[in-house]
């Protein structure tokens, strides 16, 4: 069994910034591979930024340039940097740790 809980989502004027953390414990002997999702009100669940545990970053078009992943294998934590926050950020976010673990979700939202 994996848990999975993530901090640092809130309000925060477009613009802005903030920096999602996910800490999994449990039963892990090694997660290749760790990523951030995020669902806005009415659409689909969206691929963010992912991490492998060799560093290999993807993102997605929308957030490259503002976001970025990172990951502490020794604390088994992924963050996500993201900067210059638009209104269309806005969304819950959520961790994935392979191969099928995810966070309850952290809701972001981006308002003035």
């Amino acid at each position: 069994q994996v848990q999975l809980v993530e901090s640092g989502g809130g309000l925060v004027q477009p613009g802005g910034s903030l920096r999602l953390s996910c800490a999994a414990s449990g039963s892990i002997f090694s997660i290749y591979f760790m990523g951030w999702y995020r669902q806005a009100p009415g659409k689909q669940r969206e691929l963010v930024a992912t991490i492998t545990s060799g560093g290999n970053t993807n993102y997605a078009d929308s957030a490259k340039g503002r976001f970025t992943i990172s990951r502490d294998n020794a604390k088994n934590t992924v963050y996500l940097q993201m900067n210059s926050l638009k209104p269309e950020d806005t969304a819950v976010y959520y961790c994935y740790v392979s191969p099928k673990y995810w966070g309850q979700g952290i809701q972001v939202t981006v308002s003035s």
